[in-house]
């Protein structure tokens, strides 16, 4: 059975999109039909597009003469920030992402991280299993969180017990801590005893652009006295669920795609779910290639 969060983690068309360039790297992906509104900056972008047809040589590259983080950073902001005007980037954070191709790769430039779906830039994400396993016969659980309704993104989806972007300036681990009281109010000592599973990659199509995206993942152990308690305000609800309950959410489209992913990374790892349940799985674990 192929679950919709594993078709949609690569429900992505390169054809309907121009491949974004600094120099020699693509850095990113820009649907068509936004094309014409950086064709505005003709200062800014080089495009060159003939079409759906085209071959490797219709893309949308920065100008050369931007050939430093700081210059390239300020170009797009000014570009960025008159888009976002208009209402063409939604969801204004007022956090800074990196250009980067690789997680630790030195930043190529620094954006407002609502544009990076707008430009189909690489971004880093951390989301975390909240597990509560009792003594048996008892069945383990899981905490689940339902996302605030005024959410740019997935507004009242259910979503791991914690999750969260990885901003410039900020390591896994060190976001990890942050998010984890943030969302759930898990203290710093609790948090440092998570522990890595899998990288999940994604690569689809939004309505505010292209999600391309690397998750760590990671599993906490909780108390079972522990109650999570939001506190910034992006939570509506946590709910400790059972896995069947946990599974069927995800069969039934109700949590993200970046969750229900997360989630059967824990699920096949401690096989609480068969792998078979879950054909094409594997490939999310990997890099697209494109």
């Amino acid at each position: 059975m192929t679950l919709p969060c594993i078709t949609d983690a690569r429900r992505f068309d390169a054809s309907a999109h121009l491949p974004f360039y600094f120099g020699d790297e693509r850095v990113g992906w820009i649907r068509r039909g936004d094309v014409a509104l950086l064709a505005r900056w003709p200062d800014v972008f080089e495009i060159a597009d003939a079409g759906e047809s085209a071959g490797k040589s219709a893309r949308v590259a920065l100008a050369a003469k931007f050939d430093n983080v700081t210059a390239r950073s300020a170009a797009l902001g000014a570009v960025i920030g008159a888009l976002a005007a208009e209402g063409r980037i939604p969801g204004w954070r007022d956090e800074t992402y990196a250009i980067r191709n690789t997680f630790n790769a030195p930043p190529l430039a620094f954006i407002e991280r609502a544009a990076s779906r707008f430009f189909g830039t690489m971004t880093y994400a951390v989301h975390l299993n909240g597990v509560v396993e009792y003594a048996a016969p008892a069945a383990p659980q899981l905490w689940i969180a339902r996302r605030s309704d005024t959410k740019a993104t997935d507004p009242g989806m259910l979503d791991n017990v914690v999750a969260g972007g990885i901003g410039w300036g900020f390591g896994v681990e060190a976001t990890l801590a942050k998010e984890c009281w943030e969302e759930a109010g898990i203290a710093a000592e609790l948090a440092a005893r998570a522990l890595p599973g899998r990288t999940v990659h994604v690569l689809q199509s939004l309505p505010e652009g292209t999600q391309a995206e690397q998750i760590f993942v990671y599993d906490l152990a909780l108390p079972a006295d522990f109650v999570p308690h939001n506190q910034d305000g992006e939570v509506g609800e946590h709910r400790l669920a059972r896995i069947d309950e946990a599974a069927r959410w995800i069969e039934e489209g109700k949590m993200t795609v970046d969750a229900s992913l997360a989630t059967l990374d824990l699920l096949l790892r401690r096989q609480w779910i068969d792998e078979d349940a879950c054909e094409g799985i594997a490939a999310i674990f990997e890099p697209p290639t494109l």
